[in-house]
């Protein structure tokens, strides 16, 4: 889980960077045997991206939300994030297929969404937490005294994914 981080801390990387939400709504909670495929296929999704350094995820976070789950993932290209999306010898296209063919037996049982942000610029505080977010995707610095504003560390781009 990571130690708590005692202070103030943002942080740090210099590149492209992509934020990717990515989730699933419930809405038929009694058809388990269409929805349960579908939250069981993103964790062998996370792993096999984990385990290869070369897939562009910098990290990712699971979420509960309104309707079900989702998974706040961050990417260092959106070329990386949409190769993963089509390579049919990964596990993200053969997932796409088994759902789709699902969704067409019982339509409206399940629902899928994602949203991609090309971020050019990005400001985060995290005050005595175990490094989350952004921070644990990349690197966890902590904030200078001229800083100490998210006004000044978004204006100068210290923790900008573009440098600045």
């Amino acid at each position: 889980m990571g130690t708590v981080i005692a202070g103030r801390m943002t942080h740090r990387y210099d590149g492209e960077l992509v934020v990717f939400h990515i989730g699933m709504q419930i809405n038929k909670p009694w058809r388990p045997d269409l929805w349960l495929p579908v939250l069981g296929a993103m964790p062998r999704m996370l792993r096999e991206l984990s385990l290869d350094p070369e897939s562009g995820l910098l990290g990712y976070a699971l979420l509960l939300g309104r309707g079900g789950p989702y998974v706040v993932q961050y990417w260092s290209s959106a070329e990386k994030l949409y190769a993963y999306a089509s390579n049919p010898a990964q596990e993200h296209r053969p997932a796409w297929q088994r759902f789709n063919k699902a969704a067409r037996s019982a339509p409206g049982a399940v629902g899928i969404w994602h949203e991609t942000f090309l971020v050019e610029r990005a400001e985060t505080i995290y005050g005595s937490t175990r490094p989350m977010g952004l921070a644990a995707a990349t690197e966890v610095v902590p904030i200078e005294r001229h800083h100490d504003r998210a006004r000044t560390r978004m204006a100068d781009g210290r923790t900008s994914a573009v440098a600045g």
